[in-house]
């Protein structure tokens, strides 16, 4: 069955689109007014602009596209859903932020005793693994599915433990928070050991774990998230088999595949960003130490 039935604003969330746009709009705008009352500001370079605007198509794209109705329908959606806003949006947007940005945030005395605390390394990678896990637990996540505000607050709490558990990889504000060398590669070896039981749990169970993806009465409470109330009532559906050909177990354990996959590729990348500044720095050290044992020898 098609999606068209739900409409178009379920389909393409048109307000959701709109607020994007409007913080997008007053994000450049309050940039270009005040960066001259703010110490050491510059001119956002191209790369900067170019990332802000990634990091607002993909949240429109996960948040506002068909793909959030489908994260309603199919669990494999969902975890697509937040595999991006998890281990894509937060790097992109740590570096999409200048620097003077960041440095104005933290020196605001609350937010920074705040961000003191939940951007230590191992405090960031243990709250966030924890609230990832948390959240996977069926009866956890079932409830947080069929409640809206449960289901805002706690994705909101999600992508910003993400935000300070990527924050020690990706600043260049805070060389206290950040972390160097081989300890990059264990502290991401760690994220990705501590979010395997998750993953595992989910594809290796042969049965349906989610009542919001198998029960058709909670299935429609979720639904209700994103569809008018109106629209939804008008329709007649049972369930997630009416919109894909894929059976539940199947379904939840492809979601906990792309989950992993994403987020390893994502983590592969960033260790090939991490060999690279290695590798060039110990080419660097190298010349410089040539440079420095190298002595002329005399004319005759």
């Amino acid at each position: 069955m098609s999606l068209d039935i739900f409409g178009f604003r379920a389909l393409w969330s048109p307000f959701f689109l709109t607020f994007l746009i409007v913080v997008t709009v007053g994000y450049f705008f309050l940039i270009d007014k005040y960066k001259y009352k703010i110490e050491e500001s510059k001119r956002l370079t191209s790369l900067e602009i170019r990332l802000f605007l990634l990091a607002m198509v993909l949240i429109y794209i996960i948040k506002g596209s068909p793909l959030d109705l489908m994260g309603h329908l199919m669990f494999y959606a969902h975890m697509i859903q937040m595999s991006v806003l998890l281990f894509i949006i937060p790097p992109i947007l740590i570096v999409a932020l200048p620097v003077w940005i960041w440095r104005y945030i933290w020196s605001l005395p609350v937010i920074k005793t705040i961000l003191l605390f939940f951007t230590r390394p191992i405090i960031a990678l243990v709250l966030f693994n924890v609230t990832f896990s948390l959240y996977h637990i069926p009866f956890v996540f079932d409830v947080i599915k069929t409640t809206m505000w449960l289901h805002e607050a706690y994705t909101g709490l999600l992508f910003m433990l993400a935000l300070s558990m990527w924050w020690p990889l990706m600043n260049k504000v805070d060389k206290n928070r950040s972390i160097v060398g081989l300890k990059k590669v264990a502290y991401i070896f760690a994220s990705g050991a501590l979010i395997l039981p998750a993953c595992a749990l989910i594809i290796f169970n042969d049965s349906p774990m989610y009542a919001a993806y198998s029960d058709p009465n909670l299935w429609a409470q979720a639904l209700a998230l994103c569809v008018p109330q109106a629209t939804l009532a008008s329709l007649d559906l049972s369930g997630p088999e009416m919109f894909t050909s894929l059976s539940l177990v199947h379904d939840q354990q492809l979601g906990g595949i792309l989950m992993k996959i994403i987020q390893e590729i994502v983590y592969g990348i960033v260790l090939a960003r991490v060999f690279f500044e290695w590798y060039r720095k110990d080419q660097e050290e190298t010349e410089a130490e040539q440079l420095n044992g190298y002595q002329p020898q005399p004319v005759e």
